[in-house]
């Protein structure tokens, strides 16, 4: 009887999927103890920085703390060193009661830092955009996700900060926008910190060092979440083949940001999703499920990320207080 009601059962569970949460988080170099000769003077270990293994376990407790309280099942990350610094913030999450067995990073080119995934599910396949010669502009890393059902794609970015141009972010939306194109019809998300506003286009008008495209940006213009002046919208999808949406949309606008530079609130941390999540035919996303994560630790009293400190007065060193100074983002989606 038993086994008859679970035959019974089986098909409506698989027809009505699994929600899975999936996040992004730039961890704010995650250095490991290692020397590589790539690392930031600051991150050189067992120097008068006393970057070390005190502060380094610190490091990887606080932010493992953070990701066990989201407890996605998919998570991008961002500014992590090496597989080794990814490897000990995955048994430091375990710890802290999340299990996430499957990883891959971005380490064909030895870029300071570089993006990563940690996972649930194993990942069938890994490969990395390249998106230009040299290390000024880090990889995309590419994963496809085996979910037991239709492919599932996670794509984690980490574009040229604001010290450069909107040129050299153009550069990897041109190389993300051809794999999509390449791919076509599939359930993908794209991950990470784009360096880029979720209303770049209307932003970066203002400031002549960035707009050197003639007023052309990287995620509204070749990543098309933009149409005309306005956002694309998860409607606007079913018309737009080739569009994606931008979950911070879901938000009002004064809660759309997740980084803070002297003051003024950027939304760089994006998850955006494909047509394909939205048709209502497979994967889906949950509408309304998008958020950001900040609990009381995590912010300031002034009310921004709670960075990784260091401290003001000299010899400088790090303290082995503080997070991140982006704050981690997260939707759930239903795979079926």
């Amino acid at each position: 009887m038993i086994r008859l009601l679970a035959a019974l059962l089986l098909p409506l569970v698989l027809f009505a999927g699994e929600t899975v949460r999936i996040a992004t988080y730039n961890v704010e170099n995650l250095f490991d103890l290692e020397r590589s000769g790539h690392e930031y003077a600051e991150y050189i270990p067992n120097t008068p920085w006393q970057w070390n293994e005190k502060t380094y376990r610190k490091k990887l407790r606080n932010i493992a703390r953070v990701i066990a309280e989201i407890k996605p099942d998919v998570i991008g990350l961002q500014e992590v060193e090496s597989d080794q610094a990814l490897r000990d913030l995955q048994v430091e999450i375990k710890r802290a009661g999340l299990y996430l067995p499957h990883r891959a990073i971005a380490d064909a080119k030895p870029s300071v830092v570089k993006t990563a995934l940690l996972s649930r599910f194993p990942v069938k396949v890994k490969r990395e955009i390249a998106v230009a010669n040299g290390n000024r502009i880090r990889n995309i890393l590419e994963a496809r996700l085996d979910t037991g059902g239709e492919p599932f794609y996670v794509f984690v970015n980490h574009w040229k900060s604001k010290s450069g141009p909107e040129s050299l972010r153009i550069l990897s939306a041109k190389a993300l926008k051809s794999r999509l194109d390449a791919l076509g019809s599939v359930s993908y998300v794209l991950l990470g910190d784009f360096n880029s506003d979720y209303d770049e286009k209307h932003l970066f008008m203002r400031k002549r060092k960035h707009n050197d495209t003639d007023g052309i940006t990287g995620i509204n213009d070749v990543l098309l979440t933009m149409r005309g002046e306005k956002g694309v919208t998860l409607d606007d999808l079913h018309r737009c083949p080739k569009c994606a949406y931008d979950l911070w949309y879901d938000l009002p606008g004064l809660q759309r940001w997740s980084h803070s530079f002297y003051g003024q609130q950027e939304a760089l941390d994006h998850i955006i999703i494909s047509p394909a999540l939205a048709d209502g035919k497979g994967n889906e996303y949950v509408k309304g499920s998008f958020t950001r994560f900040r609990p009381d630790y995590l912010l300031t009293k002034k009310g921004a990320p709670y960075r990784w400190q260091r401290s003001r007065t000299y010899p400088k060193h790090h303290t082995g207080k503080g997070y991140s100074d982006h704050l981690p983002i997260y939707a759930d989606f239903t795979l079926k």
